[in-house]
C-alpha cells in the first residue's frame, strides 16, 4: 500500500483547537494575569476522569491484548483526484458513495496488525461490503444535488497508519471507483477489535481554561510526559504571550492531560493567532501501554515513545 489513512476527525479537531487556542480562562490566580483559579480546576479534573471512564468502557467492549485504537476516522486516498473529478471530495467526505455491484468478502476470517516494535494481534476482518458501510457512515451525510460515487472493485490490502500504541500495518480494503484513477481505502478490521470512543460534542463553553491536545511524547521507562496544543505564540514575558502548565490524570489503561495557562502577557490588542507549544506533565508511573486522551472528546492522540 502506498498511501495511508488520512486522519480525517483529528482534521476537525484541529480547527477546533485552532480557536480555543488564543483560549479564554475561566478565573484569575492571585495577582498572575490569566492564570486558572484553583476552584477551576476541579470541574477539569472531573471532565478527565469522565474521559478515563469512557475509554475503560471502550476497552472492555473491544477486549484483548493489546489494544487496538486506531487515531483518526479509518478513512484514506491513494492518489489526486482528476481536475474533472473535484466533486468526488465532497462526496468522500460525505459519503456519498455507492457499490455499483457485488463487493467480496473477506478472504481469511482473521488479519494481523503489526506494531512498529514488532508486537502483533489477530484480529477479525470486515467484508469489503460492510467496510463501505463504515466509510459511508463516517460522512457528514450532506451533499446536496450530488450523484453518488460509484465503488467498481475491492481488494484486501494492508496500510500503515498511527494507533495508540505507535505506528502499525493494518488490514484495509481498496475500493476502486468508476472513472478515476483513485483508489479509497478502509480499515477493514471488524468493530469488535477496535477500541471506539464515542466522541463527546464539542462545547466551548467546557473547554474554557484547557486546550486541547494533538500529540505526546515520552521516554520508554521515562515519568515526563510532554503535550503539543494551540496556544498563544510567545510566552508570558511578551506581549500577548502565555505560559501554560500541563497536569496529568491517570488511569489503569490511560491518561488525560489537562494544559492550562499560567500566566499571560500584558497587551491591550491582541491578534487572533495561535501557534503550536509544549508543556510537559509529570505521571505517577511511566506511560507503558497506555493511550493518551484528549479531554472533551476522550479520543486518543499519536503517542511517540523514545529511548
Amino acid at each position: 500500500m502506498r498511501g495511508k489513512l488520512l486522519p480525517g476527525s483529528l482534521l476537525v479537531g484541529a480547527a477546533m483547537v485552532l480557536i480555543a487556542g488564543c483560549g479564554l480562562t475561566p478565573g484569575r490566580s492571585g495577582d498572575v494575569p490569566g492564570a486558572v483559579a484553583p476552584e477551576s480546576m476541579d470541574p477539569l479534573r472531573r471532565q478527565a476522569r469522565e474521559a478515563l471512564a469512557r475509554y475503560d468502557e471502550a476497552i472492555q467492549d473491544a477486549g484483548g491484548e493489546p489494544r487496538f485504537a486506531p487515531i483518526g476516522e479509518g478513512t484514506g486516498q491513494l492518489g489526486d483526484w482528476e481536475p474533472h473529478n473535484g466533486d468526488n471530495k465532497l462526496k468522500v467526505s460525505t459519503g456519498t458513495v455507492v457499490a455499483a455491484g457485488p463487493l467480496p468478502g473477506a478472504p481469511e476470517p482473521t488479519g494481523t496488525v503489526v506494531w512498529q516494535d514488532g508486537r502483533e494481534r489477530e484480529v477479525p476482518l470486515l467484508s469489503a461490503g460492510a467496510a463501505l458501510d463504515r466509510l459511508k457512515a463516517a460522512g457528514t451525510g450532506e451533499c446536496p444535488g450530488c450523484v453518488p460515487l460509484k465503488v467498481t472493485g475491492a481488494r484486501l490490502d494492508t496500510a500503515r497508519i498511527f494507533t495508540m500504541l505507535g505506528p502499525a500495518t493494518v488490514p484495509v480494503w481498496e475500493f476502486t471507483v468508476e472513472g478515476s484513477t483513485v483508489r479509497l481505502t478502509r480499515l477493514a478490521v471488524a468493530d469488535q477489535a477496535v477500541v471506539a470512543v464515542n466522541p463527546q460534542p464539542w462545547d466551548p463553553d467546557k473547554a474554557l481554561g484547557a486546550h486541547a491536545i494533538q500529540s505526546a511524547t515520552t521516554t520508554r521507562g521515562g515519568r515526563d510526559l510532554t503535550v503539543t496544543f494551540y496556544g498563544s505564540p510567545g510566552p508570558a514575558s511578551k506581549p500577548c504571550g502565555a505560559d501554560y502548565n500541563a497536569e496529568a490524570v491517570e488511569s489503569a489503561t490511560a491518561v488525560v492531560v489537562i494544559v492550562t495557562t499560567r500566566a499571560r502577557g500584558s497587551a491591550d490588542v491582541c491578534p487572533a493567532i495561535a501557534a503550536s507549544r509544549t508543556a510537559t506533565a509529570q505521571l505517577d508511573q511511566p506511560l507503558g501501554d497506555r493511550a493518551v486522551l484528549e479531554m472533551q472528546q476522550g479520543t486518543p492522540v499519536q503517542v511517540t515513545i523514545t529511548g
